[in-house]
């Protein structure tokens, strides 16, 4: 498969998501408020916010939690 079959595919397959979404909106918005969206999410951006605290050696842990918990209010139920 060449590169431009592959790009193409790449734009038809984010065009569906893209209407996916928007088909779906209000079953999407209540599954990132949902319990389990909310024990998910605070697995991943915990991680996250290690990860890159280990990485600058906590240099910006402020900042990094900052942008978890922003991140954080807005997925989930808590």
């Amino acid at each position: 498969m060449a590169v431009e079959d592959l790009g193409k595919k790449a734009a038809d397959l984010a065009g569906q998501a893209g209407e996916f979404a928007k088909q779906n909106a209000d079953k999407i918005q209540d599954a990132l408020g949902s319990e389990q969206a909310e024990g998910i999410s605070d697995k991943i951006l915990g991680g996250a916010a290690d990860l890159a605290n280990k990485v600058t050696g906590g240099k910006f842990a402020d900042q990094v939690e900052d942008v978890r918990a922003n991140l954080d209010g807005k997925i989930g139920n808590e």
